[in-house]
C-alpha cells in the first residue's frame, strides 16, 4: 500500500473549483494517486473558507470525506504542542496552523508527500528537521 499524501488547502480548493488555475493538475494528482489521502480539521476549515458561501462548492468539499475519497485526521493535544514549536520555528516564513498541522500529521504517519500549491512553504519545511517534503503537482 502506498503512503499517505498529505492534502492542503490550495490543492484541495483547486480539486473543487474548475476556475483555479491548477484544477486540471490537481485532478491528475486525485486520479493517479492509489494511497490514502489526508487532511486535517484545519485544511478542511481553510477550504470551505475560501469556497466562499457556495453551499454546492461546500457540500462538493464535505462530499470527499463522506465517499471515503479522503480521511480527517483529528489534531490531538500532543500534536497541538508540535504545532506551535513548528510555528515558532518557521515564524520568519511565516507558517500558518492548517501547514504545521500537516507538518505534524506528517511526521506522526511518517510520510513525506503533500498534495499542494504552496511551493515556497513546503520547499522549506522539514520534518522533524531533516526529511524534505515531495510535493504533488
Amino acid at each position: 500500500m502506498a503512503a499517505e499524501l498529505l492534502l492542503d488547502t490550495g490543492a484541495f480548493v483547486a480539486l473543487i473549483d474548475r476556475s483555479e488555475r491548477q484544477h486540471a493538475a490537481c485532478v491528475t494528482v486525485l486520479e493517479e494517486w492509489t494511497g490514502p489521502i489526508v487532511t486535517t480539521e484545519a485544511v478542511l476549515t481553510e477550504t470551505l473558507y475560501l469556497l466562499g458561501p457556495s453551499w454546492r462548492a461546500q457540500q462538493t468539499c464535505l462530499e470527499f470525506f463522506f465517499r471515503g475519497a479522503f480521511v480527517l485526521v483529528p489534531t490531538s493535544l500532543k500534536s497541538l504542542r508540535r504545532v506551535a514549536t513548528l510555528m515558532e520555528k518557521y515564524a520568519d516564513l511565516p507558517m500558518d496552523y492548517a501547514d504545521a498541522t500537516l507538518v505534524v500529521l506528517g511526521e506522526e504517519l511518517q510520510t513525506t508527500q503533500v498534495f499542494t500549491l504552496d511551493h515556497r512553504g513546503f520547499e522549506t519545511y522539514r520534518l522533524r528537521g531533516r526529511k524534505p517534503f515531495s510535493i504533488f503537482p
